[in-house]
């Protein structure tokens, strides 16, 4: 599985990317579903080092200040369209 870390956080990342260029271009509802397994994918190497937190400390440092701005951003734009 360590070995395929990189990869799946790569194949992830384009999917989503994918989903959301088909979201802009043919609707949501067609490019949600790339856009969910890519964050799957991610889910699963961000839980994998998670449980090995010693080894990839920095990387989990990342994930975690990327995922709070996500969470602010999302929340923004929530209280921004009300």
């Amino acid at each position: 599985m360590k070995r395929y870390l990189r990869e799946l956080e790569v194949s992830g990342l384009i999917l989503v990317i994918i989903g959301i260029i088909c979201s802009w271009i043919c609707g949501s509802s067609f490019g949600m579903w790339p856009c969910l397994t890519g964050l799957f994918l991610w889910l699963i190497t961000f839980l994998y080092k998670a449980f090995h937190w010693k080894e990839y400390e920095r990387e989990n440092r990342q994930n975690i200040m990327i995922l709070l701005l996500a969470i602010i951003i999302l929340i923004a734009q929530m209280i921004l369209r009300l």
